[in-house]
């Protein structure tokens, strides 16, 4: 796997995907999250220490999907204007702006940027020729730079022109940045050399939406912890009453057929024994503990409860490697946190110990970051979809691109 580290860049323009991708205020549009700038920023730094100079593009958003009402794009939203000033203070240099990707001034800025310097693209995605893959995007994009470095693994699932198709213009001289590299190497250490025991707990809304994940970790899991909206369907199909709690009935019979799985190959599945369930979705709502065999009607389950937690933390406390991707509850509300953040200090206590833990990206990064356990944890993955494909089994587009 050929890395920055494998290149010198002096005196060469790097063109470099990166993801800049990072939440906004709604009315001031201001950074609220710059993990993902932070992230790459090393590989940024290493080509500039080298004598090279760094020409970034990313997306934001997907600003010809949201188009104002009167069919304009909404800019303000969508530009990377907004992340100018931290890349700047992270990288400690200046950085310049092209306020497009394939207008002759762009061109003309590209060309004269000299060693130590950085040059930022605006969103490649206000154009509908990235997300088509189209060929002569790419090709005009590879002509601003001398070697091509992919950093951005939130995209490594898509096969857009600017982190998949650009690639073929840099037969020779393409690389991983430190994000991507570290990605991998992470991936590829949970899903082929995990040690033992190794737990992987899933959450989120609906079965559908891990179905192949589920179904890939079962070959290899020893423990499965689900919790979060998914457990419901999982609960019905058990035959228990879950009242108004979330659940897809078409998948049913896949949740009994995940079940049997597990049990024909040896992996101890826990799903909540109760739930912190509600009178409806909302942190005012009445709330109570309720035995997840029996939930009344009108009361809906968005936490694991107490006795859940004592079980899951058990498991998760005794695992050598630990994947986490999905929330226990709506942990975005306080009355419905405790399950999720008791993982994240189970997870936390258990990395004291000595374990190796992923955490997937999405929705469990969100829950580490709000209840301050981003440092205790062995990696926090900046890619939730893509993670998510890569432990599917699936070939993501990106990384072939590079490793071809």
């Amino acid at each position: 796997m050929q890395t920055v580290d494998h290149i010198s860049f002096t005196g060469k323009k790097a063109l470099i995907r990166v993801d800049f991708n990072v939440p906004l205020d709604k009315k001031t549009y201001e950074i609220t999250d710059d993990a993902r700038i932070r992230a790459t920023i090393p590989t940024i730094k290493k080509i500039l220490a080298d004598g090279g100079s760094c020409i970034l593009m990313s997306h934001l958003g997907r600003p010809l999907k949201k188009l104002k009402e009167d069919g304009s794009v909404d800019y303000d939203k969508h530009t990377l204007k907004h992340t100018v000033n931290r890349t700047a203070e992270l990288l400690g240099v200046p950085v310049k702006f092209a306020e497009d990707c394939m207008g002759q001034q762009t061109a003309q800025m590209a060309a004269a940027l000299k060693p130590g310097e950085v040059l930022l693209l605006e969103n490649v995605r206000l154009y509908k020729e990235e997300e088509k893959g189209d060929v002569e995007f790419a090709r005009k994009l590879s002509s601003y730079g001398d070697v091509y470095v992919n950093d951005a693994f939130g995209t490594a699932h898509r096969a857009h022109a600017s982190t998949t198709v650009v690639a073929q213009f840099f037969p020779k001289a393409k690389c991983f940045g430190y994000v991507m590299a570290r990605e991998i190497e992470n991936a590829e250490k949970v899903m082929k050399n995990a040690a033992r025991p190794f737990t992987a707990i899933t959450g989120g809304a609906k079965v559908s939406d891990k179905l192949l994940i589920l179904n890939n970790l079962i070959d290899r899991v020893d423990n499965l912890i689900i919790g979060g909206g998914m457990a419901y369907t999982f609960l019905k199909a058990m035959g228990y009453e879950i009242g108004s709690s979330l659940c897809e009935d078409d998948r049913l019979d896949l949740c009994l057929s995940l079940i049997k799985k597990a049990e024909s190959k040896g992996v101890k599945l826990l799903l909540p024994e109760d739930s912190v369930v509600a009178d409806a979705f909302s942190n005012d709502a009445n709330h109570k503990v309720c035995d997840n065999k029996m939930i009344e009607k009108g009361w809906m389950g968005l936490d694991i409860g107490p006795k859940a937690i004592e079980a899951n933390n058990a498991v998760i406390r005794a695992s050598k490697t630990i994947l986490w991707n999905g929330p226990m509850g709506v942990f975005e509300m306080s009355n419905y946190e405790k399950g999720t953040k008791a993982a994240a200090i189970a997870v936390a206590q258990a990395t004291d110990d000595g374990a190796f833990s992923l955490i997937g990206g999405g929705d469990s990064a969100a829950a580490v970051a709000k209840f301050g356990f981003e440092s205790k944890v062995s990696y926090v993955s900046t890619g939730g979809g893509a993670l998510l494909e890569y432990f599917e089994g699936k070939e993501l587009p990106g990384i072939k691109a590079i490793l071809n």
